[in-house]
């Protein structure tokens, strides 16, 4: 299955039903009244974190995601119906981000987590809703909530107490190997992981799972190689176990491999950068990797890292390694959880208007403005004569003929243009 972990799309919640203008009618009743029902609720979007889900490969080839709209109203007191909601299901750990805002709106962390992060409009009411001692027969019907169109990232990260990080080709994915039961690809060349591999390490009483993340590479933090890709995975980790190539059998020099990893995680965030880590020397099996394990101590010394010489390839020096994770995962808090946020869905009407003339056009917006269009329905002239009384009272027909405008001018409200008429 093809590896993916992260993609955009577009959600948005149902809107919501209008509500139904009608009237009483049966034999022998000449003026029954208003009996309009109320419109239904649009359906909610709603995240749910499935852990038989690992990749997001699906949101590849389906981009728009949208919940049912609320039914309209109908006669004799009939609401309309509620909208479905629209559950969208991810893989544990993902995060989803709205992309205007930069907020995290879901961090779905835990299998079968719920979050709604869209609810649906409300549906507008019915005439019957509108009906007082001395208007017994309104006309009018509210219409249901539009709600607006979202586009989120998803971004998938790696659920793991344990991060493997390191250089291409230092023996990461042959140490799963040899603690879990994960069988990772295993070759003499770089970059043969290009996924995060799991497995679960088990020891005495306890267990963890640990993370073999792709090979870092100088300049991941700004990109370069698997750079972001894979860095946002060790994010989740609790602590990091960092894999050298002590014997420097590629010509490398381990000390200053362990100063690059330890840049790049600084360069991509200090939370990175401050998770304990221990460093696992691995190869100890190759000739030289003794001075060079000498070399690394002098150069740790004072720092409070611990050093855990290991050969992946005899599978020799691991009992002390797990013994120590174990007893740090004891002290350390649990897996990272990002802050939620909410999206600002509903229309938030600010009172006011601003007037703005271009050529004889009289350009009106401001809450106020995007309140009575919400509200009015164009096809009804009870609600008409509604809108036109509230131009008159909240002072936009003064301050247009304060502008200037005249019946030769055009007057402009949203996707609304007519002509103004004293």
């Amino acid at each position: 299955m093809q590896f993916v972990d992260k993609a955009r799309i577009v959600i948005k919640a149902g809107n919501g039903g209008n509500g139904c203008s009608s009237f009483h009618r049966e034999k022998y009743v000449m003026h029954g009244g208003p009996d309009g029902g109320d419109g239904g609720r649009g359906g909610s979007v709603i995240f749910l974190a499935d852990e038989n889900m690992s990749t997001l490969l699906d949101f590849k080839f389906s981009r728009f995601f949208r919940a049912q709209n609320g039914e309209n109203g109908r006669g004799n007191m009939q609401y309309g119906k509620r909208g479905e909601d629209l559950i969208i299901r991810v893989p544990v750990g993902t995060r989803v981000r709205d992309i205007e805002s930069g907020k995290i709106i879901a961090d779905m962390n835990k299998p079968g987590r719920e979050r709604t992060v869209l609810r649906g409009g409300r549906g507008g009411k019915g005439n019957a809703k509108f009906a007082t001692p001395t208007k017994q027969a309104p006309r009018y019907a509210q219409n249901g909530q539009k709600t607006r169109e979202y586009e989120v990232e998803l971004e998938l990260m790696t659920i793991a107490d344990v991060g493997l990080i390191g250089l291409p080709n230092v023996g990461k994915s042959t140490i799963l190997s040899v603690i879990t039961s994960a069988k990772p690809k295993i070759a003499n060349y770089h970059f043969t992981t290009l996924t995060p591999n799991l497995g679960v390490v088990k020891r005495y009483d306890s267990s963890f799972v640990i993370a073999d993340i792709p090979g870092l590479i100088e300049g991941a933090s700004e990109g370069a190689g698997l750079g972001h890709d894979f860095l946002r995975h060790i994010e989740r980790t609790r602590m990091l176990v960092h894999v050298l190539d002590i014997s420097g059998s590629e010509g490398r020099d381990p000390i200053e491999d362990y100063k690059q990893i330890r840049m790049e995680l600084s360069n991509y965030s200090e939370k990175l950068a401050d998770l304990p880590q221990i460093v696992a020397a691995n190869k100890m099996d190759i000739t030289g990797s003794a001075d060079y394990l000498e070399f690394l101590r002098e150069e740790l010394d004072g720092t409070g890292i611990e050093i855990f010489p290991v050969s992946a390839a005899t599978t020799k020096g691991f009992e002390p390694l797990l013994d120590r994770i174990v007893e740090m995962l004891k002290e350390l808090p649990s897996t990272r959880e990002f802050d939620e946020e909410e999206l600002n869905e509903a229309p938030q009407y600010e009172w006011g208007f601003d007037i703005a003339v271009d050529d004889n056009v009289f350009i009106v917006t401001g809450g106020t403005v995007d309140y009575i269009l919400d509200t009015t329905n164009a096809a009804d002239e009870e609600s008409m004569r509604r809108f036109q009384k509230f131009l008159d009272t909240e002072g936009i027909i003064k301050a247009l003929r304060e502008k200037g405008a005249n019946e030769d001018s055009i007057v402009r409200m949203g996707e609304w243009e007519f002509d103004f008429i004293e």
